[in-house]
Protein backbone atom coordinates (compact mmCIF):
# COMPACT_ATOMS: atom_id res chain seq x y z
CA UNK A 1 0.00 0.00 0.00
CA UNK A 2 1.15 3.47 -0.58
CA UNK A 3 2.42 5.90 2.20
CA UNK A 4 0.20 8.87 2.57
CA UNK A 5 -3.98 8.70 2.72
CA UNK A 6 -5.98 6.06 2.15
CA UNK A 7 -8.16 6.00 -0.77
CA UNK A 8 -11.46 4.20 -1.67
CA UNK A 9 -9.23 3.48 -4.49
CA UNK A 10 -6.95 1.92 -2.45
CA UNK A 11 -9.21 -0.52 -0.52
CA UNK A 12 -11.27 -1.47 -4.20
CA UNK A 13 -7.66 -2.55 -5.49
CA UNK A 14 -6.86 -4.64 -2.42
CA UNK A 15 -10.51 -6.38 -2.15
CA UNK A 16 -10.57 -5.92 -5.90
CA UNK A 17 -13.63 -4.42 -6.17
CA UNK A 18 -14.84 -1.13 -8.02
CA UNK A 19 -14.70 2.26 -6.37
CA UNK A 20 -18.26 2.98 -6.38
CA UNK A 21 -18.96 -0.48 -4.63
CA UNK A 22 -16.64 0.21 -1.80
CA UNK A 23 -18.18 3.85 -1.49
CA UNK A 24 -21.84 2.18 -1.57
CA UNK A 25 -20.62 -0.53 1.03
CA UNK A 26 -19.27 1.59 3.63
CA UNK A 27 -22.56 3.95 3.31
CA UNK A 28 -24.71 0.39 3.59
CA UNK A 29 -26.43 0.75 0.59
CA UNK A 30 -28.85 -2.48 0.16
CA UNK A 31 -27.59 -3.17 -3.31
CA UNK A 32 -24.63 -4.46 -1.81
CA UNK A 33 -24.56 -7.79 -0.26
CA UNK A 34 -23.39 -7.76 3.77
CA UNK A 35 -20.14 -10.11 3.36
CA UNK A 36 -18.97 -7.45 0.69
CA UNK A 37 -20.08 -4.58 3.48
CA UNK A 38 -18.46 -6.56 5.92
CA UNK A 39 -14.98 -6.65 4.28
CA UNK A 40 -14.97 -3.19 3.11
CA UNK A 41 -15.51 -2.11 6.52
CA UNK A 42 -12.86 -4.02 8.01
CA UNK A 43 -10.70 -3.17 5.85
CA UNK A 44 -11.11 0.76 6.11
CA UNK A 45 -10.54 0.19 9.54
CA UNK A 46 -7.38 -1.73 9.49
CA UNK A 47 -5.72 0.74 7.09
CA UNK A 48 -7.83 4.23 9.00
CA UNK A 49 -9.77 5.14 5.89
CA UNK A 50 -10.93 9.17 6.76
CA UNK A 51 -13.54 9.82 3.87
CA UNK A 52 -12.58 12.60 2.02
CA UNK A 53 -15.69 15.22 2.56
CA UNK A 54 -14.68 17.17 -0.69
CA UNK A 55 -14.34 14.31 -2.79
CA UNK A 56 -17.86 13.30 -1.51
CA UNK A 57 -18.90 16.48 -2.45
CA UNK A 58 -17.94 16.09 -5.69
CA UNK A 59 -19.97 12.59 -6.10
CA UNK A 60 -23.21 13.85 -3.72
CA UNK A 61 -23.49 17.16 -5.35
CA UNK A 62 -23.61 17.96 -1.44
CA UNK A 63 -20.20 18.68 1.05
CA UNK A 64 -21.75 19.47 4.65
CA UNK A 65 -19.88 22.65 4.43
CA UNK A 66 -21.03 25.89 5.16
CA UNK A 67 -19.34 28.72 4.46
CA UNK A 68 -19.31 32.44 6.64
CA UNK A 69 -18.12 35.11 5.18
CA UNK A 70 -17.18 38.01 7.08
CA UNK A 71 -15.22 41.16 6.89
CA UNK A 72 -12.83 40.91 9.79
CA UNK A 73 -12.48 38.73 12.95
CA UNK A 74 -10.83 40.43 15.46
CA UNK A 75 -13.24 42.36 16.99
CA UNK A 76 -15.49 40.82 19.57
CA UNK A 77 -18.43 41.78 17.42
CA UNK A 78 -17.97 39.19 14.81
CA UNK A 79 -16.01 36.73 16.55
CA UNK A 80 -19.55 36.84 19.37
CA UNK A 81 -21.22 36.11 15.84
CA UNK A 82 -19.34 33.33 15.01
CA UNK A 83 -19.35 31.76 18.46
CA UNK A 84 -23.27 31.96 18.37
CA UNK A 85 -22.92 30.52 14.84
CA UNK A 86 -20.32 27.48 15.65
CA UNK A 87 -22.53 26.56 18.57
CA UNK A 88 -25.76 26.30 16.37
CA UNK A 89 -23.97 24.63 13.61
CA UNK A 90 -21.63 22.39 16.08
CA UNK A 91 -24.27 19.70 16.97
CA UNK A 92 -25.26 18.89 13.11
CA UNK A 93 -23.58 17.03 10.58
CA UNK A 94 -22.35 20.56 9.15
CA UNK A 95 -18.75 21.89 9.08
CA UNK A 96 -18.30 25.74 9.10
CA UNK A 97 -15.75 27.00 6.71
CA UNK A 98 -14.55 30.89 8.09
CA UNK A 99 -13.90 33.37 5.12
CA UNK A 100 -12.50 36.99 5.33
CA UNK A 101 -13.45 39.37 3.12
CA UNK A 102 -11.17 42.22 4.59
CA UNK A 103 -13.71 44.98 3.77
CA UNK A 104 -13.13 44.27 0.17
CA UNK A 105 -15.50 43.89 -2.50
CA UNK A 106 -13.04 42.01 -4.78
CA UNK A 107 -12.35 39.48 -2.13
CA UNK A 108 -16.18 38.92 -1.03
CA UNK A 109 -16.69 37.78 -4.78
CA UNK A 110 -13.58 35.72 -5.15
CA UNK A 111 -14.53 33.96 -1.81
CA UNK A 112 -18.23 33.57 -2.81
CA UNK A 113 -16.99 31.92 -6.18
CA UNK A 114 -14.34 29.71 -4.58
CA UNK A 115 -17.32 28.45 -2.07
CA UNK A 116 -19.87 28.50 -4.60
CA UNK A 117 -16.53 25.41 -6.28
CA UNK A 118 -16.78 23.71 -3.71
CA UNK A 119 -20.22 22.72 -3.36
CA UNK A 120 -20.55 24.12 -0.06
CA UNK A 121 -24.36 23.68 0.67
CA UNK A 122 -25.40 27.62 2.20
CA UNK A 123 -23.55 30.53 3.20
CA UNK A 124 -23.54 33.16 5.64
CA UNK A 125 -22.22 36.39 4.70
CA UNK A 126 -21.89 39.67 6.62
CA UNK A 127 -21.52 42.15 3.12
CA UNK A 128 -17.82 44.40 3.14
CA UNK A 129 -17.79 47.98 3.07
CA UNK A 130 -17.10 48.40 -0.54
CA UNK A 131 -20.56 46.29 -1.12
CA UNK A 132 -22.97 48.00 -3.55
CA UNK A 133 -24.05 44.89 -5.83
CA UNK A 134 -25.01 41.48 -4.86
CA UNK A 135 -25.02 39.91 -8.75
CA UNK A 136 -22.80 37.33 -6.70
CA UNK A 137 -25.04 36.85 -4.14
CA UNK A 138 -27.97 36.14 -6.71
CA UNK A 139 -25.24 33.80 -8.79
CA UNK A 140 -25.46 31.26 -5.53
CA UNK A 141 -29.23 31.45 -5.33
CA UNK A 142 -29.77 30.40 -8.90
CA UNK A 143 -27.68 27.61 -8.03
CA UNK A 144 -29.93 26.61 -5.61
CA UNK A 145 -27.14 27.97 -2.86
CA UNK A 146 -29.31 29.55 0.16
CA UNK A 147 -27.70 32.86 1.64
CA UNK A 148 -27.97 34.25 4.88
CA UNK A 149 -27.24 38.06 5.32
CA UNK A 150 -26.63 38.98 8.85
CA UNK A 151 -26.25 41.89 10.50
CA UNK A 152 -24.94 44.69 6.96
CA UNK A 153 -28.46 44.24 4.96
CA UNK A 154 -28.20 44.28 1.30
CA UNK A 155 -30.85 46.27 0.34
CA UNK A 156 -33.16 45.04 -2.90
CA UNK A 157 -31.87 41.24 -2.41
CA UNK A 158 -34.04 38.80 -1.48
CA UNK A 159 -33.45 36.60 0.48
CA UNK A 160 -33.46 35.72 4.41
CA UNK A 161 -31.86 38.44 6.41
CA UNK A 162 -31.29 38.81 9.99
CA UNK A 163 -30.68 42.21 11.16
CA UNK A 164 -30.64 44.86 14.00
CA UNK A 165 -32.61 47.74 14.42
CA UNK A 166 -29.54 50.76 14.12
CA UNK A 167 -31.89 53.02 13.42
CA UNK A 168 -33.90 52.66 16.74
CA UNK A 169 -30.64 52.23 18.66
CA UNK A 170 -29.17 55.22 17.51
CA UNK A 171 -32.08 57.67 18.14
CA UNK A 172 -32.00 56.49 21.79
CA UNK A 173 -28.47 57.21 22.07
CA UNK A 174 -28.56 60.81 20.74
CA UNK A 175 -31.96 61.36 22.47
CA UNK A 176 -30.41 60.85 25.48
CA UNK A 177 -27.63 63.12 25.14
CA UNK A 178 -30.18 65.71 24.07
CA UNK A 179 -31.99 64.92 27.52
CA UNK A 180 -28.90 65.15 29.12
CA UNK A 181 -28.36 68.93 27.92
CA UNK A 182 -26.15 68.21 25.19
CA UNK A 183 -27.31 70.94 22.60
CA UNK A 184 -24.16 70.18 20.26
CA UNK A 185 -24.15 66.71 19.15
CA UNK A 186 -21.72 65.25 16.78
CA UNK A 187 -22.03 61.77 15.13
CA UNK A 188 -18.87 59.73 13.73
CA UNK A 189 -20.61 57.82 11.14
CA UNK A 190 -18.88 54.86 9.29
CA UNK A 191 -18.42 54.37 5.96
CA UNK A 192 -20.76 56.05 4.08
CA UNK A 193 -22.05 52.66 1.80
CA UNK A 194 -22.83 50.53 4.76
CA UNK A 195 -26.57 50.16 5.52
CA UNK A 196 -25.37 50.41 9.25
CA UNK A 197 -23.81 53.81 8.65
CA UNK A 198 -26.97 54.98 6.77
CA UNK A 199 -29.78 53.70 9.63
CA UNK A 200 -27.51 55.25 12.80
CA UNK A 201 -26.79 58.38 10.88
CA UNK A 202 -30.40 58.95 10.42
CA UNK A 203 -31.37 57.93 13.42
CA UNK A 204 -29.34 60.72 14.81
CA UNK A 205 -30.51 63.22 12.10
CA UNK A 206 -34.13 62.08 13.61
CA UNK A 207 -33.71 62.27 17.31
CA UNK A 208 -32.15 65.78 17.00
CA UNK A 209 -35.20 67.36 14.47
CA UNK A 210 -37.63 65.80 16.84
CA UNK A 211 -35.91 67.26 19.85
CA UNK A 212 -35.30 70.77 17.28
CA UNK A 213 -31.98 70.63 18.11
CA UNK A 214 -29.64 72.41 15.37
CA UNK A 215 -28.33 69.92 12.76
CA UNK A 216 -24.55 70.94 11.81
CA UNK A 217 -22.54 69.93 8.69
CA UNK A 218 -19.61 70.02 10.51
CA UNK A 219 -20.43 68.08 13.32
CA UNK A 220 -21.19 65.23 11.09
CA UNK A 221 -17.74 63.17 10.34
CA UNK A 222 -17.34 59.65 8.33
CA UNK A 223 -14.72 58.01 9.45
CA UNK A 224 -12.60 55.43 6.84
CA UNK A 225 -12.73 51.93 9.06
CA UNK A 226 -13.98 50.56 12.47
CA UNK A 227 -10.51 50.33 13.97
CA UNK A 228 -9.76 52.69 16.90
CA UNK A 229 -6.74 54.48 14.56
CA UNK A 230 -9.52 55.50 11.96
CA UNK A 231 -11.67 57.35 14.68
CA UNK A 232 -8.23 59.28 15.51
CA UNK A 233 -7.96 62.04 13.08
CA UNK A 234 -11.90 62.89 12.76
CA UNK A 235 -12.11 62.95 16.40
CA UNK A 236 -9.83 65.58 16.46
CA UNK A 237 -11.07 67.75 13.98
CA UNK A 238 -14.54 67.77 15.61
CA UNK A 239 -13.05 68.62 18.73
CA UNK A 240 -10.66 71.22 17.17
CA UNK A 241 -13.47 73.29 15.65
CA UNK A 242 -14.04 76.52 16.66
CA UNK A 243 -17.46 75.84 18.47
CA UNK A 244 -16.55 72.48 19.11
CA UNK A 245 -19.25 69.88 20.16
CA UNK A 246 -20.31 68.87 23.45
CA UNK A 247 -21.39 65.56 22.62
CA UNK A 248 -20.34 62.48 20.39
CA UNK A 249 -21.90 59.85 19.05
CA UNK A 250 -19.65 57.32 17.65
CA UNK A 251 -20.82 54.36 15.00
CA UNK A 252 -19.15 51.68 17.30
CA UNK A 253 -16.78 51.18 20.54
CA UNK A 254 -13.72 51.85 19.03
CA UNK A 255 -14.40 55.09 17.72
CA UNK A 256 -16.12 56.34 20.60
CA UNK A 257 -13.12 55.45 22.95
CA UNK A 258 -10.68 57.09 20.32
CA UNK A 259 -12.61 60.16 20.83
CA UNK A 260 -12.36 59.67 24.41
CA UNK A 261 -8.35 59.10 24.07
CA UNK A 262 -7.89 62.41 21.90
CA UNK A 263 -10.74 64.43 24.51
CA UNK A 264 -8.17 63.45 27.37
CA UNK A 265 -5.20 64.30 24.91
CA UNK A 266 -6.83 67.60 24.58
CA UNK A 267 -7.08 68.51 28.12
CA UNK A 268 -10.65 68.04 27.90
CA UNK A 269 -13.38 66.71 30.52
CA UNK A 270 -15.31 63.42 30.27
CA UNK A 271 -18.24 64.18 30.36
CA UNK A 272 -18.57 67.45 31.99
CA UNK A 273 -16.93 68.78 28.75
CA UNK A 274 -17.86 66.19 25.80
CA UNK A 275 -20.26 63.16 26.35
CA UNK A 276 -18.92 60.37 24.57
CA UNK A 277 -21.37 57.07 23.71
CA UNK A 278 -20.34 54.74 21.73
CA UNK A 279 -22.53 51.52 19.75
CA UNK A 280 -22.15 47.83 19.95
CA UNK A 281 -21.33 47.17 23.69
CA UNK A 282 -18.04 45.42 23.68
CA UNK A 283 -16.96 43.70 26.63
CA UNK A 284 -14.14 46.15 27.48
CA UNK A 285 -16.17 49.24 27.40
CA UNK A 286 -17.29 48.88 30.86
CA UNK A 287 -13.47 49.34 31.91
CA UNK A 288 -12.73 52.41 30.22
CA UNK A 289 -11.83 55.47 32.04
CA UNK A 290 -14.50 56.53 32.53
CA UNK A 291 -17.02 53.63 31.19
CA UNK A 292 -18.29 54.08 27.93
CA UNK A 293 -21.85 55.02 27.54
CA UNK A 294 -23.20 52.69 24.18
CA UNK A 295 -25.38 50.93 22.44
CA UNK A 296 -26.37 46.98 23.31
CA UNK A 297 -27.25 44.81 20.63
CA UNK A 298 -27.33 41.18 21.22
CA UNK A 299 -24.48 39.69 18.53
CA UNK A 300 -24.39 36.16 20.08
CA UNK A 301 -28.02 36.14 19.15
CA UNK A 302 -27.62 37.37 15.93
CA UNK A 303 -25.21 34.58 14.85
CA UNK A 304 -27.23 31.78 16.66
CA UNK A 305 -30.18 32.65 14.77
CA UNK A 306 -28.75 33.12 10.81
CA UNK A 307 -27.36 29.59 11.53
CA UNK A 308 -30.86 28.59 12.83
CA UNK A 309 -32.27 30.05 9.29
CA UNK A 310 -29.76 28.64 7.30
CA UNK A 311 -30.00 24.83 8.83
CA UNK A 312 -33.71 25.28 8.15
CA UNK A 313 -33.47 26.40 4.51
CA UNK A 314 -30.89 23.17 4.06
CA UNK A 315 -34.04 21.23 5.25
CA UNK A 316 -36.41 22.41 2.56
CA UNK A 317 -37.07 21.14 -0.75
CA UNK A 318 -38.19 24.36 -2.13
CA UNK A 319 -37.19 27.31 -1.46
CA UNK A 320 -39.37 30.15 -2.51
CA UNK A 321 -38.59 34.09 -2.89
CA UNK A 322 -41.99 33.95 -0.47
CA UNK A 323 -40.94 32.63 2.54
CA UNK A 324 -37.55 34.46 3.03
CA UNK A 325 -37.26 36.12 6.38
CA UNK A 326 -35.94 39.00 7.95
CA UNK A 327 -35.52 39.04 11.27
CA UNK A 328 -34.66 42.66 13.18
CA UNK A 329 -33.30 42.24 16.84
CA UNK A 330 -34.23 45.60 18.72
CA UNK A 331 -31.03 47.28 20.43
CA UNK A 332 -30.78 48.91 23.83
CA UNK A 333 -28.90 51.93 25.28
CA UNK A 334 -26.37 51.28 27.84
CA UNK A 335 -25.96 54.12 30.32
CA UNK A 336 -22.76 54.22 32.01
CA UNK A 337 -20.04 57.68 33.11
CA UNK A 338 -19.22 59.01 29.61
CA UNK A 339 -22.38 60.48 29.18
CA UNK A 340 -23.70 63.18 31.66
CA UNK A 341 -26.80 62.47 34.05
CA UNK A 342 -29.55 63.19 32.02
CA UNK A 343 -32.28 66.11 33.44
CA UNK A 344 -34.91 63.76 35.09
CA UNK A 345 -32.12 62.27 37.19
CA UNK A 346 -31.19 59.13 35.58
CA UNK A 347 -27.13 58.87 36.64
CA UNK A 348 -24.66 58.91 33.27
Amino acid sequence: MKKGRVTLKDIAVKLNLSPSTVSRALNGHHAIGDETKRAVKKLAAELDYQPNPMALGLLQKKSNTIGVIVPEITSHFFSAIITGIQDVVGPTAYNIMICISNESFEEEVTLVKKLSRMRVDGILVSPSSETKTFEHLENLQKNEIPVVVFDRDCPGLETDKVLVDDYSGAFQAVEYLIQSGCKKIAHLGGPLNLSTTKHRMQGYLDALQKNNVPIKKEYLYHVKGFSHKDGLKPAKKLLALQDPPDAIFAINDNIATSAMHVAKKMGMRIPEDVSIVGFDDNPHSLYFSPALSTVWQPVYSLGMLSARILLQRLKEDKKTEESFRMEVFKPELVVRASSKKNLNGISG
